[in-house]
């Protein structure tokens, strides 16, 4: 498993960040930036591969990607919906909203479209109690949730050929 040389490159720069013996602590910025290359989510040959750039053993590379909601550990959608249903979200109506997705898009919680194009998972607090109830795609938060708005939001993002991420194409460059 290779990365781009220009991925390669950007996670390099990040290492640089941290002393010599720490490389350890570019973990999450290297998953985030290894998911983004790999179609939404992380296979064990590329976290073995982070694991190699990092010179950590694989073991320490799963540990992380597993404790964490935001890796992947299998192929989702390129569109992945993800809904708060902690209290503030429940209590406002997040159970709702998940309800209309999944009759919406004929899927369940943590199941894949057909076609490949949404994954539905609902997650732990997003931290945006005050606008609940709130869904993530990617880096983008929508809050105040209303049918009307998840529809609006299900048709914006219909026709999406690359993968939402948590991190737009400039996160991690130009912070040395």
């Amino acid at each position: 498993m290779l990365f781009s040389d220009k991925t390669e490159a950007l996670m390099r720069q990040i290492m640089r960040r941290y002393p010599e013996g720490r490389h350890k602590s570019a973990l999450l910025p290297l998953l985030h930036i290894a998911q983004a290359e790999s179609d939404g989510w992380l296979s064990v040959p590329v976290m073995d591969r982070v694991a190699e750039i990092l010179s950590i053993q694989p073991i320490e590379v799963y540990e992380v990607a597993t404790f964490y909601s935001m890796f992947q550990l299998k192929p989702v959608g390129k569109c992945l919906i993800e809904v708060c249903r902690t209290s503030s979200c429940w209590l406002r109506g997040a159970n709702d909203i998940v309800a209309h997705i999944e009759q919406k898009l004929g899927i369940k919680n943590g199941e894949t479209t057909p076609d490949g194009k949404f994954t539905l998972r609902t997650v732990e607090c997003l931290g945006s109690c005050g606008t609940a109830p709130m869904l993530q795609i990617g880096e983008k938060y929508y809050e105040d949730l209303t049918f009307e708005k998840v529809d609006q939001i299900l048709e914006e993002n219909k026709n999406r050929d690359n993968h939402s991420t948590y991190l737009s194409k400039t996160t991690f460059q130009n912070h040395e």
